[in-house]
């Protein structure tokens, strides 16, 4: 089935020196651009690790054995930061899908962006985590799902550009076979999720209950942020942040993901502005209670 696109969605898949989102970095990245006409046009970088401080990075050979990417494979390559102006204007304004990718290729590329400094927000997009779709609908892994759905036996798999191809066709796949196809969700609620339509399979793949782009921090039911994480989890940050400030700082010093960071900052700015609102508003009642 040809996707129904209102604008491009972009493919993606990323290779790394390991899997954590606030202190890992991109080796290779393959995009793949689909357009509303079906035609498709793809970019692949290898790509070379760097610190904070601009020094090339040592791939551990953990992560070598899974994709097979050297320190001397990315010795001469561009960084990430000299590369993020060509990723971000090939991505433009579309829609994003991967494999696993809400999970970690999204927030770890968002990482990747605010590190290089070059403004890539996910508003008005729509994130579709194939994964996701794979994992609620039959429970299996991009080489199982590529059998399955495909029929073909995914050649080069842990290569981004294999990977990223086969995504697309699992996806298309996908909406051939769920057409019509129920799923019941833990509250025994039945929908037919899987569309041709990038909007409902964002909605369907999407955790709209993190706050930030890894699930460290989440909503309660009223909407307030909460950790999910440690000793303080299921609690809001601000009853932390007010009974014990200094996790804040332990949390901004922390090796936590930007995306994560963020949200902490926000609720610490917004708890200043309602202290700040509080001490107006008492000052105006005592200033009111003199004059009169």
């Amino acid at each position: 089935m040809q996707l129904n696109l209102t604008k491009p969605i972009v493919f993606f898949d990323l290779e790394t020196t390991g899997v954590q989102v606030g202190s890992d970095r991109i080796v290779q990245i393959c995009l793949l651009k689909v357009l509303p006409d079906g035609t498709d046009c793809e970019l692949t970088y290898l790509v070379r690790p760097t610190n904070n401080q601009g020094t090339t990075m040592h791939i551990p050979e953990e992560s070598t054995a899974v994709h097979h990417i050297t320190d001397d494979m990315v010795a001469h390559e561009k960084s990430f930061r000299e590369l993020a102006p060509a990723i971000a204007e090939f991505i433009g304004d579309a829609d994003l899908a991967g494999y696993n990718s809400n999970k970690f290729d999204v927030p770890l590329l968002v990482e990747e962006f605010m590190r290089a400094g070059v403004e890539f927000t996910l508003e008005g997009r729509h994130l579709v985590d194939v994964q996701n779709i794979f994992h609620r609908m039959e429970q299996r892994t991009l080489v199982a799902a590529y059998k399955f759905y495909c029929g073909k036996t995914l050649d080069g798999a842990h290569s981004a550009d294999a990977d990223t191809r086969a995504t697309y066709e699992v996806l298309k796949a996908q909406l051939d076979r769920y057409q019509q196809v129920p799923y019941v969700d833990h509250d025994g609620t039945t929908t037919y999720p899987v569309v041709n339509d990038v909007e409902a399979l964002s909605r369907f793949t999407c955790n709209a209950q993190w706050a930030d782009l890894v699930g460290h921090i989440g909503y309660d039911k009223a909407g307030r942020e909460v950790f999910n994480f440690g000793k303080h989890k299921g609690i809001t940050l601000e009853q932390v942040f007010m009974k014990e400030p200094a996790y804040y700082d332990w949390m901004m010093k922390a090796d936590f993901p930007l995306s994560t960071k963020q949200v902490v900052m926000r609720v610490q700015r917004r708890m200043v502005e309602e202290r700040r609102k509080r001490d107006q508003e008492k000052l105006q009642a005592l200033k009111l209670k003199f004059e009169g």
